[in-house]
């Protein structure tokens, strides 16, 4: 017990001593997009060179939705689904801009946020002012590892480098997605 009282002292002691805690000043945060009223685990927010922001998220049981907000009306637009599905999400979502062209690249597959590999992925592209967004969809396989937008925003290509196969999607401004293009080296 005797100790007890030492520790309970010594603890008074050493909190006595400290200096009071400073206040920092307060940031205003910027106003939240209305997406996450039904949060789930995964989701992105990228903010544009000209202040525009694009949040994406997945919502358990329907899919990707994805919303932008205007910094001129200091609002965002209402939830849009860009894909639907029951399937389960995976752990992340990727979003990029180039100029006024947005990526998103998202996966879905059954257990996946445990681990397990996709079996839907994603790819989607977006631009001007974001109202429409052009996805597609390859079944089976590990996801899209990265975006890369060229010829000032009129291209896009989706890529994913493995040691078995070597996959290629590229979207245009003028003919949307291509087919993705599996190599398997020799």
């Amino acid at each position: 017990m005797r100790s007890l009282t030492c520790l309970a002292l010594l603890a008074t002691v050493v909190a006595c001593g400290r200096e009071p805690a400073v206040a920092r000043p307060t940031a205003t945060p910027a106003p939240s997009p209305r997406i996450t009223e039904e949060t789930d685990r995964f989701q992105d927010e990228l903010t544009l060179a000209d202040g525009r922001r694009v949040a994406m998220q997945y919502k358990a049981g329907r899919g990707l939705f994805e919303q932008h907000y205007d910094p001129g009306t200091g609002t965002w637009s209402h939830p849009r689904l860009i894909y639907g599905t029951k399937t389960d999400p995976c752990q992340s979502i990727k979003l990029q801009a180039k100029g006024g062209t947005v990526t998103a690249i998202a996966n879905f597959g059954r257990y996946c946020a445990d681990g397990e590999p996709p079996t839907e992925s994603i790819a989607a592209v977006a631009v001007g002012n974001l109202d429409a967004w052009d996805h597609h969809l390859t079944r089976k396989f590990d996801g899209w590892a990265r975006a890369t937008v060229t010829d000032e925003g009129r291209k896009v290509t989706f890529v994913r480098n493995a040691t078995h196969v070597r996959v290629k999607l590229v979207w245009t401004s003028a003919d949307g997605f291509s087919d993705a293009v599996f190599t398997y080296p020799k």
